[in-house]
């Protein structure tokens, strides 16, 4: 392996961890901050009847809020400073992967012609169904197994401290954040720069046609479902936009890729995120994968298009 190609990929990962960084270090602050206000106290009453029906503490809303409205990145710098259980980082982490950077990833359905409230409703509802699923197969016991469910730590208010000591919290809080995020992301950026130098993708997109049937979607579609299944919906967003400007797709195959990507999608990336929180990553990549080809490829036998629709949509007629 060349060493340009080792650089191209440190390069990127130090970059990438730069501009993330300028996400999640004034999360973390923020939150660090509200840690030591009577906000968090706050949000914990309004929210706890229904993070607490899910079996999550009431600073989980915290959490849900930074990831939905933001990003994962806002979300994990939140889930770094909050006291949560291990049960609860684990819900958590299934409810972000179905559910996060709404803003953004909407707007990328809503340009492939979608509507944007379908696809916004659908991702929230994977994201609560799978806390509820979890909830009743897990039990109240599990939940409270941890000791932690709806505790709030009794944190001195900051005008309580001395000033080293809260500006070093600060601190100490924000580099934690950085240095989990750069030992995940840097590695991550070399392996995908590899994969790109090694044509890895051409080569297997090729091995989709399985995949791509069984989802109802034509084989022309596998590159950009590899796109967004590695890459991300917003990071995939190229990839997924150009191929549906260069050839007419129907609504239908449209809709089922954006179903599949919206349960799963940038899997190496979000799995290994929440890593350094304790998620079992096979586990949580196992859960996004089932859930993603059990929903889509049940629709796809569900909604069939009439056989004129089809041919005039699909003229190679696959699937």
């Amino acid at each position: 392996m060349q060493w340009g190609v080792w650089k191209r990929g440190l390069q990127a990962g130090l970059k990438t961890t730069w501009i993330l960084s300028k996400i999640i270090v004034p999360v973390t602050i923020a939150v660090t901050f509200l840690k030591h206000t009577p906000v968090i106290s706050w949000v914990v009453s309004l929210f706890a009847p229904v993070m607490n029906w899910l079996g999550l503490p009431g600073e989980a809303a915290i959490v849900l809020a930074f990831g939905y409205i933001l990003n994962l990145y806002a979300a994990i710098g939140a889930m770094f400073v909050l006291p949560l259980s291990s049960y609860a980082i684990f819900v958590l982490a299934i409810m972000l992967s179905f559910c996060h950077n709404l803003l953004v990833e909407t707007a990328v359905a809503k340009r492939m012609g979608l509507s944007a409230t379908v696809v916004f409703l659908i991702r929230l509802s994977a994201s609560f169904g799978s806390a509820v699923l979890i909830r009743l197969f897990a039990g109240s016991g599990q939940a409270a197994a941890d000791g932690k469910i709806g505790q709030v730590p009794l944190d001195p208010y900051f005008w309580q401290m001395g000033l080293f000591q809260f500006v070093g919290e600060l601190l100490h809080q924000a580099w934690s954040a950085v240095w989990q995020l750069a030992i995940i992301v840097i590695p991550l950026m070399l392996a995908i720069q590899i994969l790109k130098e090694i044509h890895f993708l051409d080569r297997l997109s090729r091995i989709m046609g399985p995949v791509t049937k069984l989802l109802g979607i034509r084989m022309n579609l596998s590159i950009p479902l590899l796109a967004g299944i590695f890459f991300g919906l917003a990071y995939g967003a190229g990839v997924i936009l150009e191929a549906t400007q260069k050839e007419h797709f129907s609504k239908r195959e449209l809709y089922l890729l954006v179903l599949f990507l919206v349960l799963c999608h940038a899997v190496v990336e979000d799995t290994l995120l929440f890593v350094p929180l304790g998620v079992n990553a096979w586990l949580l990549l196992g859960m996004r994968l089932l859930a993603a080809i059990g929903v889509t490829a049940c629709l796809s036998r569900i909604w069939r298009e009439s056989t004129l629709v089809q041919k005039q949509a699909i003229p190679n007629g696959n699937p």
